[in-house]
């Protein structure tokens, strides 16, 4: 076993290492810094005192630097930035002028990493693809480690990992845009608008999600969503051998409602395939297309089989009075909530939407939610915008609740038996909780208290 992990950090005892944000992210690397001897200096616009890590870290020599002035004086020579953090804002911008290393925990993971690659981006089914990528390597024998958004942090995996064995990671496009490596096999789902607050513009967070494919090397595989109008425009950037998907004709992979096809042949029937939804046809065509040179069509079937979804995406929790309710909080943007509701057939869905705003168009949810909803239940930051295009497309099935429980419990009221209550907010989930899986977390328990 080659320590790679641990030559690197050791290389940094008794220099400077600084981490700006302190997310899930850099903690563990912080971790490994301060083992190694390091002197770490943890940046943060906000108070850190109360964090349940603090205490731990300052025993350890770690020391903070918080509030407003937070990038001021950056002298370290390694800086490591936490995924939502940009990389050209004045103070980070100018520590990278005068000579401080600006990288990421996924950046030197790329750098370092022993064993082949697989990473998934898009705006749209990034988890349940490398999921599936991931779960097909195992069925093929491989030994796979699993991060990036999901999974574990594998940066500070380097020392277990060999290189008979499978990194598989999910990226999102914070986390693109700082990355100058790219994965030996690159999968782009599809490109829809999204992360608008963060992002200067649609160009920016487009050209983002091509740093997964634009430093490959050659020998390299990129698989590309050939139904996505973006995606189809990357092909001719590529130093790769690249793959296409569809669901609208034939690709290298590709499928309709008979199944999944490679090559013209039926490989994977629908009916075998456990998971609902258009969408996650397309992922399986993207997670076989990425894996087909070592994963049998046999260790496809199995896995197709077992292979029930993620948490928070249509996610079934009960049946109640012959109403069944589906979380799938993971629904950020209109074109999640799109793939969302064309898995149910029909319009018999009660719709509770609304959450934080990314700054991203809401007009495609008229349309939508006239062809698919029953009716909808509006919360949270967005309420307005949503209201606003529902209105513009003439559907007036909708009320507006105060607050998230609210918000359930009138989705009861408006359900009748047979009917489907989904959370698909279409918004993300700042305005009222921490994160996505929080928001399907309080759905749940909401649900299952019914």
């Amino acid at each position: 076993m080659v320590y790679l992990l641990l030559k690197y950090t050791s290389r940094y005892r008794g220099r400077r290492v600084g981490f700006v944000g302190m997310g899930v992210s850099n903690l563990p690397v912080v971790e490994l810094f301060a083992s190694a001897g390091a002197e770490c200096i943890v940046r943060d616009k906000k108070d850190l005192s109360s964090a349940p890590f603090y205490n731990t870290l300052s025993e350890k020599g770690v020391r903070f630097i918080c509030g407003e002035r937070y990038l001021d004086d950056i002298t370290e020579e390694l800086l490591f930035l936490s995924p939502a953090v940009r990389p050209d804002i004045p103070g980070i911008a100018s520590a990278a002028a005068n000579g401080t290393l600006v990288t990421s925990e996924m950046e030197e993971f790329f750098r370092l990493c022993p064993c082949k690659t697989y990473a998934v981006t898009g705006s749209d089914g990034k988890t349940t693809t490398t999921t599936l990528i991931s779960l097909l390597l195992r069925a093929a024998g491989k030994r796979v480690f699993l991060g990036g958004n999901i999974g574990t942090n594998l940066f500070a995996e380097l020392d277990n990992i060999s290189p008979n064995d499978c990194a598989v990671v999910e990226l999102s496009s914070f986390q693109l845009m700082k990355l100058d490596k790219s994965p030996d096999v690159a999968v782009i789902t599809n490109i829809a608008p999204n992360h608008l607050d963060w992002h200067r513009d649609m160009e920016e967070y487009v050209d983002s999600k091509k740093n997964i494919f634009r430093f490959q090397k050659p020998g390299g595989l990129l698989v590309l969503n050939g139904d996505d109008k973006y995606c189809r425009t990357f092909a001719s950037e590529s130093k790769c051998e690249t793959r296409f998907v569809s669901g609208a004709g034939e690709a290298d992979v590709y499928f309709d409602e008979k199944g999944i096809y490679r090559s013209g042949r039926l490989i994977l029937p629908d009916s075998d395939i456990r998971i609902v939804g258009r969408h996650n046809r397309y992922n399986y065509c993207e997670a076989f297309a990425a894996t087909e040179d070592t994963v049998s069509e046999e260790a496809l079937c199995r896995v197709a089989g077992g292979f029930g979804g993620v948490e928070h995406r249509i996610e079934f929790v009960r049946e109640l009075d012959g109403v069944k309710y589906y979380n799938s909080s993971i629904d950020s943007s209109p074109s999640r909530t799109r793939a969302c509701l064309e898995s149910f057939p029909g319009r018999n869905v009660i719709a509770i939407s609304g959450g934080y705003d990314k700054h991203i168009p809401y007009e495609p949810l008229g349309e939508l939610f006239t062809r698919k909803v029953k009716f909808a239940v509006l919360c949270g930051a967005t309420a307005g915008k949503i209201s606003a295009a529902l209105d513009n497309a003439g559907f007036k099935d909708y009320t507006v609740a105060d607050d998230f429980r609210t918000a359930v419990l009138s989705a009861r009221e408006h359900a009748a038996p047979g009917d489907n209550v989904v959370l698909t907010p279409a918004s993300a989930s700042f305005d009222m909780f921490k994160n996505f899986a929080e928001r399907g977390n309080v759905f749940k328990s909401i649900v299952n208290q019914l």
